[in-house]
């Protein structure tokens, strides 16, 4: 009798896992939402916040996610590095390689679609951020 039941909770587990494995190949959204990702779904936007910082204007950066995907590992190239009169947020980005000034956002951590990542330097010009490699989470 209890190798009956064991035999049954077997089959059970297996026809859950049978059908978790068959809805996760199922799309849920329209097709756009399944393309994969381009690099143009990051979007890189910098803009001045107003305020003045040691006689420097402050500057907003705004990394966003345009995929349905998440996307984690981003390196942005940032040739100029993180020049700031004010202390950047380390854990939205800081310099991974000082040779070739590269920059890792939010410690390599998934960004989402409708979550961006912010932060503000203050510096006598805007520093050209671009992105440089991302890896796409879907």
């Amino acid at each position: 009798m209890a190798t009956t039941k064991v035999a049954s909770m077997v089959k059970a587990t297996a026809l859950v896992l049978f059908v978790c494995a068959l809805l996760c190949l199922v799309p849920t959204g329209d097709a756009k939402d399944m393309e994969p990702c381009q690099d143009t779904d990051l979007q890189i936007s910098t803009a001045r916040t107003g305020k003045i910082v040691s006689g420097q204007p402050e500057y907003k950066v705004t990394v966003s996610n345009q995929c349905s995907c998440p996307v984690s590992g981003v390196v942005l190239s940032c040739p100029d590095g993180l020049s700031s009169m004010e202390a950047v947020d380390s854990t939205k980005i800081h310099v991974v390689d000082n040779k070739s000034m590269l920059c890792l956002l939010y410690n390599g951590w998934p960004i989402s679609k409708g979550s961006p990542v912010t932060f503000a330097y203050a510096w006598k010009a805007t520093l050209d951020f671009t992105l440089y490699n991302a890896t796409p989470r879907c």
